[in-house]
């Protein structure tokens, strides 16, 4: 009897074997027409993690994503302009940007910092649903240390609230 349990238990340790073969497709090289390995980067900040790039896109294409107080969710109005982002991002494997998180100054440093990775995955995720792979993206969080504007008042607050899309290539 304890020989058909280790026979079925083989049996079965093959068949998940077999079941669990991994069928990923490998993202494609970029081409030579979309990555330049000559290119300049651009200047470094203080902090060693760029400027970034202006990318000049058919439009004026926003690139501050503003949020609710206390909220990592992208507002209903702001998704069309992470999918506008996100279709450039998809048609140049090239590109690379820079997602950077910011909290307005209410709550502790440790939740702000953590808000703002919050705020910057979100982004992230619309971004790689809508076609942009991972290895295009990055994400910083500054939390509240970065203020766009100062000020303890609401309009300052809710200008510090954001993320900030910032092309490195």
């Amino acid at each position: 009897m304890s020989q058909y349990k280790i026979l079925l238990l083989i049996v079965g340790a093959f068949a998940l074997a077999a079941c669990s073969s991994s069928n990923t497709i490998p993202d494609p090289d970029p081409s030579e027409s979309t990555v330049d390995p000559s290119a300049n980067t651009g200047p470094m900040d203080g902090d060693g993690l760029g400027s970034g790039e202006a990318v000049d896109f058919e439009g004026e294409l926003p690139m501050i994503i503003y949020f609710d107080f206390d909220s990592s969710n992208v507002r209903p109005g702001d998704t069309d302009v992470v999918s506008r982002h996100a279709f450039q991002l998809a048609n140049d494997g090239g590109m690379r940007v820079r997602l950077e998180g910011h909290a307005d100054e209410r709550g502790s440093r440790e939740y702000n910092i953590g808000l703002g990775e919050r705020r910057a995955q979100a982004v992230r995720r619309l971004l790689l649903i809508q076609g942009a792979t991972a290895a295009q993206i990055s994400t910083v969080s500054f939390g509240e240390e970065r203020p766009q504007a100062d000020g303890s008042n609401e309009r300052a607050y809710e200008l510090n609230r954001r993320v900030e899309i910032k092309y490195t290539n």
